[in-house]
């Protein structure tokens, strides 16, 4: 039976839980721009942004971001997280201009008794010395029940004494973690419902961790189950295996529950983007919603069902996140594709040069995992500017280069037949490679041109696996000629410019009927 839609609230804790990732330290200017971004762009209802009493610089931190919350509008926004220590964690959060507190509490039998070393009522004790001071200086209060999922698994009776102390004392949520991500979504389900119905007037939390890869899973349960506010992290950030991904998280509630969120969707991609750099963890190319990879349709066969009908699209269109879909060019690589990229680049080729085009493209992709659209021109160029003279061929290729050494390389080739193993040094690879052909050539009374010009350059934008274009200018008889390689190395670009001069000249002589 569908659930009923309703708002859910989510509680992003990049800026705490998150932080608990292992190596991720945020600086406070990038604790304000993250802030900044998940209130004021993604607009997530709630943030929590530190732990107090950390250091001097955290509280500075969280000073700078509460006042920029006052400013605009987000007041009562910004949580912090607090501990069963009466006065320290509330004057701390008052200190930097905090308005709300997240207190720390043992949600397990277990963590109270072998961690405290203190009996149930002790703690609630001393819960309730902190919850009142916190309300008396005016502080909103929430509270963590740490370990919950254990604890309600090992002895609900310890949760349930526990939840009829505090229910009638002020609490705003009362936050239920799944602190180690032990829970399956059935468990969830069951266990919160249990804790919905034992206490219908209180709002509950959801905090879930990845730790089994049922995070985004769990969330569904407990939504299902009536929670309305959920826990989550930017990049799935957080201990261990990080907490719920905040991107997933939305658009699963959206699209497989039809809940009502405050999130704008076009930002997700971007503040992923700022917590990506800011803490150095980067995201996987194939990683839901955010990835650089998961909006590219690799295979022709994909392509072509897009052409003709948008066959392989689904809710999840880019351009509802401020993307775009694009078409990997490769050695799985159809018509298709090429026409979806040619498209893109308002080019347009005949059948006949399109076909040359898809051919070394499916080439190049045995050697070079995908062709990216800024690739194109490349090849497109290499493809329309070259003959098929085939009167040297290079069959193999090895080339040696080390930080203050000599370059050496080693080749095979085959001239009009002829095969011939030689090899090089030089001032780098295809220095050594030009020595090694030249001793080749030599046998065959032809010696490469004078080189005027060597240019290399790899796409506007491009990444260090882009395809690699060298154009050499030679001086051919008081005359200048170019002529192009491409590969993604750039030493062999560099060494296919060098053989099309050669195919060049030895055709010219064959039509001159000259013999070698």
């Amino acid at each position: 039976m569908p659930t009923q839609s309703r708002l859910i609230q989510l509680m992003d804790t990049t800026l705490r839980d998150g932080e608990q990732t292992q190596g991720v330290s945020y600086s406070p200017d990038e604790k304000l721009n993250i802030a900044k971004a998940l209130l004021q762009s993604l607009g997530v209802d709630r943030i929590e942004v530190a732990s107090a009493r950390v250091s001097d610089g955290e509280k500075q931190g969280v000073k700078r971001i509460n006042q920029w919350a006052r400013e605009e509008g987000f007041d009562g926004r910004v949580e912090v997280l607090g501990f069963v220590d009466h006065t320290l964690s509330v004057d701390w959060i008052l200190e930097s201009g905090g308005s709300v507190i997240n207190l720390l509490t043992k949600g397990s039998e277990k963590h109270c008794r072998d961690q405290l070393g203190k009996t149930l009522q002790q703690h609630i004790d001393d819960i309730l010395k902190t919850v009142d001071y916190a309300l008396g200086k005016g502080l909103t209060v929430n509270v963590y029940l740490e370990d919950w999922s254990n604890g309600y698994r090992d002895n609900r009776n310890y949760v349930f004494d526990l939840m009829d102390s505090l229910q009638r004392t002020g609490i705003s949520h009362f936050m239920l973690p799944d602190t180690l991500g032990v829970m399956s979504p059935d468990e969830v389900f069951d266990s919160l419902s249990d804790m919905s119905n034992r206490y219908p007037e209180l709002n509950f939390d959801f905090h879930p961790h990845n730790d089994y890869g049922l995070a985004t899973a769990n969330v569904m349960a407990a939504v299902r189950a009536g929670i309305n506010s959920i826990h989550c992290t930017v990049n799935c950030l957080g201990e261990r295996a990080g907490n719920a991904s905040l991107a997933q998280v939305c658009v699963v509630l959206r699209d497989k529950m039809n809940m009502e969120l405050s999130i704008d969707e076009s930002h997700l991609v971007r503040t992923s983007n700022i917590v990506e750099n800011f803490s150095g963890k980067r995201v996987a190319a194939n990683t839901p919603i955010i990835g650089t990879d998961v909006f590219t349709q690799t295979a022709g066969i994909h392509a072509d069902g897009d052409q003709k009908g948008g066959l392989y699209k689904s809710k999840l269109v880019p351009e509802r996140f401020s993307r775009i879909h694009s078409y990997a060019l490769g050695k799985m690589s159809g018509k298709a594709s090429l026409k979806k990229n040619l498209e893109l680049l308002e080019l347009d080729l005949t059948e006949e040069n399109q076909k040359k085009v898809l051919a070394r493209i499916v080439k190049l992709g045995d050697s070079k995992q995908t062709i990216t659209t800024d690739d194109l021109p490349f090849i497109i160029a290499d493809v329309l500017e070259s003959k098929n003279y085939q009167h040297i061929k290079l069959l193999n290729c090895s080339i040696t280069s080390g930080f203050d050494l000599e370059s050496t390389v080693s080749i095979r080739v085959d001239v009009k037949g002829d095969q011939h193993i030689a090899s090089g040094c030089g001032n780098g690879g295809f220095d050594a490679f030009i020595d090694a052909i030249n001793k080749v050539m030599k046998l065959h009374d032809y010696t490469l041109p004078a080189l005027v010009d060597y240019e290399v350059r790899i796409p506007k934008g491009g990444h260090t696996s882009a395809l690699t274009e060298c154009v050499i200018t030679w001086d051919c008889d008081n005359k200048s000629r170019k002529t192009r390689g491409v590969h993604s190395n750039q030493v062999f670009a560099a060494i296919l410019a060098a053989l099309r001069i050669i195919n060049i000249q030895l055709h010219g002589k064959r039509q001159l009927k000259y013999t070698f």
